[in-house]
């Protein structure tokens, strides 16, 4: 994957690391594991085709599984958001938080400014330029529990419920793979990069081998359906961008040719390794990202951004359980299953690829740091930029400055964004300097997919090695093939619908690496802090005679 190291680390030179390997170990070459691969390629066709040949028939089909799962699994979905915030709770506060990941006299790997940089950026991705403009619209169109359509009350809840997805619940579904993946790198010392090997702890060992194959088959499933959605959404945004800033009329030559670029940009990527690059990469973009918040807030309106965005805040922390557990039973409405259902679903689809990330990033930290960190900073990213953006997007809808809804209603989602940043001051530059930052958004993360996907489908694969490299190209191929199958269906439900679709086996695998975890710390640390209560020996000074 695509996490860089310092250069005096033996992270920091893949091709070295390869070379190395292969001459101390001649008989021990990272390979591909066809086992993993086949299906894995196979299932990713098999999805990818229809929807380029049959389109409307494959979206439909896509489409009607989402809604039985979400009107069936609803309730399963907004318990396991609950449940990674309390196990979150119990890892950071809890008896094993000072457990280091790595060695006594390690530090952290990364500065923390350069560890936030890379976590969020990829992460996150351009899902924030995405989805921040336009999700706070969607919301005054069907506002949640209840609330009148136009009301100040409705404003006031699409402001806030972006803030809500993309938050607590969220970094917390991020945070609880991140943990025991890295305490199988660091702490059991595996050499190995599959997710698989960090549910050791709760396999029993009749069958583990086939039960490892199987849940590293449905990781790669999960992270294909996670990057399709952001390259779904990503493809048609940059697209409107392009021809807004270029006054040209948008259409699928141009989206396909936005999908070839990238292709070519994280192909070349991942055959180069662009391990020393990325930690680059993360931090112009996050430059970058700070620079367009001041931005907004300073030539925008910043006063009723922060007044808003205060006023969001306490709505969301005061109806934070209420949120979290809403499944709307007796008018059984659509709103938290097209939406709460939907990024619950995404963010556990890319929870084995941002897991696998963190882990490696994370070493020389505690399990307390990584944990908070994860949560706190990312948390902190998210609501600034969704915040701003989503507030000056209200605000020129409650101005009348802009139609956003009429733009939303017409022209869709991705011209929402590339309109409404035109409206801003210096629309042209402006407007060039988010495709800019969309572009590199996007390679942070989809670089890390694409190296991830080949990680997991390699073997005998040290993990400070890489995968060899027509593993990865065919990762960013497949990525670029299922892209366009979803471009050619053309519609947003059908995009939101392979993240919903690829997320279901990734619950029962994040109970695996919880449980797993817990059975070895206990194992590791259980003697050091099992006491269940402190109390002098009978003959000690203090005790009764």
């Amino acid at each position: 994957m695509t996490t860089p190291s310092h250069n005096n680390n033996s992270m920091s030179d893949p091709s070295s690391i390869s070379n190395n390997v292969h001459k101390k170990f001649p008989g021990n070459i990272p390979q591909v594991d066809w086992a993993i691969f086949i299906p894995a390629v196979v299932i990713v066709l098999v999805c990818a085709i229809p929807l380029m040949i049959f389109p409307e028939a494959a979206a439909a089909f896509l489409i009607n599984s989402r809604k039985t799962i979400m009107n069936n699994l609803l309730w399963l979905y907004l318990a396991v958001g609950i449940a990674a915030v309390i196990f979150c709770l119990w890892l950071a506060f809890g008896r094993y938080a000072q457990v280091k990941l790595g060695a006594a006299d390690e530090p952290p790997e990364y500065s923390d400014a350069h560890w936030v940089a890379m976590m969020f950026t990829a992460a996150i991705g351009a899902g924030v330029i995405a989805w921040g403009f336009a999700e706070p619209i969607y919301y005054l169109q069907t506002p949640p529990m209840g609330i009148e359509v136009g009301s100040s009350q409705s404003f006031e809840w699409a402001h806030m419920y972006p803030l809500f997805h993309w938050g607590v619940i969220g970094w917390a579904i991020y945070a609880v793979p991140a943990v025991p993946i890295a305490y199988m790198l660091y702490v059991k010392r595996y050499t190995t990069l599959r997710i698989s090997s960090a549910c050791d702890g709760a396999l029993p060992e009749k069958g583990r081998s086939q039960t490892k194959t199987l849940i590293d088959i449905f990781i790669v499933l999960g992270i294909v359906g996670g990057v399709a959605t952001s390259l779904g959404l990503g493809v048609p945004l940059l697209s409107a961008m392009l021809a807004t800033l270029f006054d040209i009329p948008d259409s699928m030559p141009i989206k396909m040719a936005v999908l070839a670029f990238w292709t070519a940009l994280f192909g070349a990527s991942v055959y180069r390794g662009l391990k020393s690059g990325i930690k680059v990469l993360a931090d112009i973009n996050i430059a970058l990202a700070i620079a367009a918040i001041i931005f907004v807030l300073i030539a925008g309106p910043g006063v009723f951004i922060l007044n808003l965005t205060l006023n969001s805040m306490g709505l969301m922390f005061s109806n934070f359980i209420a949120a979290a557990t809403w499944t709307d039973p007796i008018e059984d409405g659509s709103f938290p299953k097209d939406w709460t259902g939907f990024y619950w679903a995404w963010w556990l689809a890319y929870t084995g690829m941002i897991g696998l990330f963190f882990a490696r990033i994370s070493r020389g930290r505690t399990i307390r740091q990584l944990v908070l960190g994860v949560i706190g900073w990312g948390c902190l990213g998210t609501w600034l930029f969704m915040a701003v953006m989503g507030g000056y997007s209200l605000h020129l809808e409650t101005t009348g400055s802009l139609e956003v809804k009429e733009i939303l209603a017409t022209q869709g989602m991705s011209f929402v964004n590339a309109l409404v940043i035109q409206s801003m001051p210096l629309g042209k530059f402006t407007l060039a300097m988010f495709t800019i930052l969309s572009i590199i958004f996007y390679a942070t993360s989809i670089d890390s997919g694409a190296y991830v996907l080949a990680s997991i489908c390699a073997k005998n694969l040290p993990n400070d090695a890489e995968p060899v490299r027509w593993n990865r190209l065919v990762w960013a191929g497949l990525l670029a093939v299922i892209t366009a199958g979803i471009l050619q269906s053309g519609a947003l439900d059908t995009v939101l619908s392979i993240t919903v679709l690829s997320s279901v086996p990734l619950i029962p695998i994040m109970i695996l690496l919880c449980v797993s975890l817990v059975r070895w710390l206990n194992q590791d640390f259980g003697h050091l802090v099992g006491a269940a209560e402190l109390v002098l020996p009978a003959d000690k000074p203090g005790s009764k005679k």
